[in-house]
């Protein structure tokens, strides 16, 4: 298995060297089919399903028939609240219901190394020796990103203590912010670059069976999962 590197910035964004990577998670051949499932998944699950609608039996009335069967001349009906009618109900229309597929831990830390691993073959993970700052503040974030050369959407990947920095990034419309823990090949597809402390690479690098949250594979209310 080849070796692979992601280059090391300080905290400032000048280059300090390059990182070797764990192979067995940034190298690997990607599994596009595993990818895909995975993914569909993972937005599947983000679905609210609370669409309703009511059927001729919930809607209000169309107790009696309309006119009778016969003599008049006219269509044959039955109540005023069949589907062809206005106000009547809506023919086989969406019920709420659960879109969320079952998906195995195996296959969602496959898709999530075939994500890294892509990322990886195209140079776009990048390592951060650590982001310690005293202070939260949005424009130290915006020249971090800048003296890195990442203009496109980011995803950044802190730990748990990297309190400052969450809240220097957060505010930024194209940068998309994660824990070690809830990291899915969805977020990692979706952004042109992936930044790693050197902490947070830790974790992905320390195991080459990286465990992949499940409360990302679960529907939050108002908004998507992950």
């Amino acid at each position: 298995m080849a070796e692979v590197k992601a280059p090391l910035y300080a905290l400032d964004g000048s280059p300090k060297g390059e990182v070797v990577l764990d192979p067995e998670v940034f190298g690997i051949e990607p599994n596009l089919a595993v990818l895909h499932q995975v993914i569909t998944a993972q937005l599947a699950a983000a679905r609210s399903g609370t669409a309703s609608t009511k059927t001729r039996g919930e809607v209000r009335g169309g107790g009696r028939k309309p006119w009778r069967q016969k003599g008049l001349g006219r269509a044959r009906h039955g109540s005023i609240r069949a589907p062809q009618w206005v106000g009547g109900g809506v023919a086989h229309g969406p019920k709420p219901r659960d879109y969320s597929q079952r998906t195995p831990k195996k296959m969602k830390r496959l898709a999530l190394r075939s994500a890294l691993s892509a990322r990886a073959s195209e140079q776009a993970v990048k390592v951060v020796e650590n982001l310690a700052w005293e202070r939260p503040k949005t424009k130290q974030a915006v020249a971090l990103l800048e003296a890195m050369g990442l203009g496109g959407k980011v995803l950044v990947v802190l730990g748990r203590g990297d309190v400052a920095a969450e809240l220097s990034f957060r505010n930024l419309p194209q940068v998309r912010i994660t824990e070690p823990g809830h990291l899915t090949a969805y977020d990692v597809l979706w952004s042109d670059d992936v930044v790693f402390t050197t902490e947070t690479l830790g974790v992905a690098a320390g195991s080459g069976t990286y465990e992949v949250s499940e409360e990302d594979f679960v529907k939050e209310e108002g908004g998507e999962a992950g």
